[in-house]
C-alpha cells in the first residue's frame, strides 16, 4: 500500500508516514491532546474513485465540471 499521509510536529521533530488517513488523524489527535501540539501533516493521495468525483464536483462544488460521473 502506497504511503496515504505524512505527519510532523515542529515542536518537537516528530515525522511519520501513514498508511491510513484514519491512523494519522488518530495520532495527530493523541498529540494534540497529550502535548499542546499542533502537527501539520499532508495527504499523499486518495483513491481514485475519491479523486475522480472530488474533480468533478469542481471547486466547492462549484457547476461546469467536464466529467460528468452520472453519464457512465
Amino acid at each position: 500500500m502506497s504511503t496515504r499521509a505524512i505527519v510532523w510536529c515542529p515542536r518537537c521533530g516528530f515525522e511519520e508516514t501513514f498508511d491510513s488517513l484514519s491512523a494519522a488523524r488518530e495520532w495527530i489527535d493523541d498529540h494534540e491532546r497529550e502535548t499542546g501540539h499542533d502537527p501539520s501533516w499532508e495527504i499523499g493521495g486518495m483513491a481514485h474513485g475519491v479523486e475522480r468525483a472530488g474533480a468533478a464536483a469542481g471547486v466547492c462544488g462549484i457547476p461546469g465540471s467536464d466529467d460528468d460521473l452520472d453519464a457512465e
